[in-house]
């Protein structure tokens, strides 16, 4: 195994000494997710293979107290991870374990996250009801969305040929922010709630979570966390149906990840990514296996590289201190 743990703890620390209101703010919020998440216990795709020079490390060290839950990969390795703490982005080279850089966030969570075409990552905010758009490489805002005013939890995102599509745990809807053709990012004005209607029946606890697009991208597969169910849903009228697994279910589901006709979903609090196998349409599928690890604390949401399945540890029952250790943990995909 090759652990990597350059530029970590110590220099995110010094950057983090001003910054203590702002996480301690966040940290309520946080403290309310992880006591839903811990009883009922992302999907960027980078294909370009890790660097043949060595193995890429199968355990990242994230900054102590940091916090994660989001991942997503963009060209080349470079790896984004969200802090549920303070809203930041670490930036990390997949193919060594050594840190880029960090995108300061903005005091409130971001949950889950996915990086586009150009450069930009879309974020969920969580508690905030919200989401943001930032540029990848500086960490500049580029445009901010407040999907709803009630109680919420803006918890994933998927980027499809159209716009990014977010799920809210504590509301029956998902949120649509459309793109033009050429990528440009709408007024608010534009941004679309849509209810989640058919099969769906909104329970006491954390509802909706991962999304991800069909293997044939003309739906969406969402993943109810308290009743463990998968969802097809249309998303044009937001009718969802119960995708046939042949009895199974998916306790503890949270992030989503679709590479050809294969669903990786991850199992948060049961330290295990279920593999299913799909058909084309999304309506159907079969658990045909289940990948497991070792080094998973309570693993959230899954990006691939290469050949590679990438998890942040978020730790979720572990009381969260400036001190507690973080990582991202690579298994192989299969």
């Amino acid at each position: 195994m090759r652990i990597s743990t350059a530029l970590t703890s110590e220099s995110y620390h010094d950057r983090m000494i001003g910054r203590i209101v702002a996480r301690s703010l966040a940290t309520a919020a946080i403290a309310a997710f992880a006591a839903i998440a811990v009883p009922q216990a992302a999907t960027a795709v980078a294909t370009a293979p890790p660097d043949a020079a060595g193995p890429a490390p199968e355990l990242i060290a994230l900054p102590d107290g940091f916090q994660p839950e989001g991942i997503t990969i963009g060209p080349g390795g470079t790896g984004y991870i969200g802090s549920l703490a303070d809203g930041d982005v670490y930036v990390v080279d997949l193919r060594t374990g050594d840190e880029l850089r960090t995108l300061e966030g903005p005091g409130t969570p971001s949950v889950g996250l996915k990086i586009d075409r150009h450069d930009r990552l879309f974020i969920a905010g969580g508690p905030t009801g919200g989401a943001r758009v930032v540029d990848a490489d500086t960490g500049e805002v580029l445009a901010t969305y407040q999907f709803t005013f009630d109680p919420s939890f803006v918890n994933d995102v998927v980027l499809t040929h159209s716009g990014a599509w977010f799920t809210d745990s504590l509301q029956a809807q998902l949120y649509f922010v459309p793109l033009s053709p050429t990528g440009e990012l709408p007024d608010a004005s534009e941004v679309v709630t849509v209810p989640l209607t058919g099969e769906w029946v909104q329970e006491s606890g954390f509802n909706a979570n991962g999304i991800a697009e069909t293997p044939d991208r003309q739906a969406l597969l969402v993943i109810q966390s308290v009743t463990g169910t998968l969802f097809r849903v249309d998303p044009a009228t937001g009718e969802a149906t119960a995708v046939d697994l042949g009895g199974a279910t998916l306790p503890n589901g949270d992030g989503l990840l679709v590479v050809g006709r294969t669903l990786y979903v991850v199992q948060n609090q049961l330290d295990t990514i279920a593999v299913v196998r799909l058909d084309p349409q999304g309506t159907s599928g079969e658990l045909v296996d289940a990948i497991t690890s070792t080094e998973f604390q309570v693993p959230t949401t899954v990006a691939r590289f290469g050949n590679g399945l990438y998890l942040p540890n978020a730790r979720f029952g572990t009381p969260p201190t400036p001190e507690t250790e973080y990582s991202v943990v690579r298994v192989d995909r299969r």
